[in-house]
């Protein structure tokens, strides 16, 4: 395998095309909707709130976290499409489990929400 050497181009380029992945995940995915509607009105409420800086980065991490598997999860799920239109019993179990991760992740979130935002609404 062939080294290559740093170059400021491809690092510029790889951002592009990550922009790029991101973008395609927007225009496509109606989950990443419902994540951004959730984000948006959860920022505004931490603006609205008074969050303190470790209280964000929380927030910041399990919004990320969501963000991250979904993104993941469509990639497999894409990927099992593209290896087969037949209905097994491995693809959905893959598939589940990869949606999955999805849930674990959302129910953190909303956990941490209610830990952040409960005692500050309800004193």
């Amino acid at each position: 395998m062939k080294h290559q050497s740093f170059s400021i181009r491809a690092r510029i380029k790889s951002f592009r095309f990550a922009g790029q992945g991101i973008s395609a995940f927007l225009r496509s995915e109606h989950n990443a909707w419902i994540h951004a509607v959730a984000a948006i009105g959860v920022v505004i409420l931490a603006v609205v709130t008074g969050l303190s800086k470790h209280e964000w980065l929380a927030l910041v991490l399990v919004i990320a976290l969501v963000w991250i598997t979904e993104m993941i999860n469509t990639c497999i799920e894409r990927m099992m499409d593209y290896m087969t239109t037949e209905r097994k019993p491995e693809v959905k179990f893959i598939k589940d489990v990869a949606a999955g991760a999805v849930l674990v992740a959302a129910i953190a979130a909303l956990m941490t929400g209610c830990l952040l935002f409960i005692p500050k609404l309800w004193p």
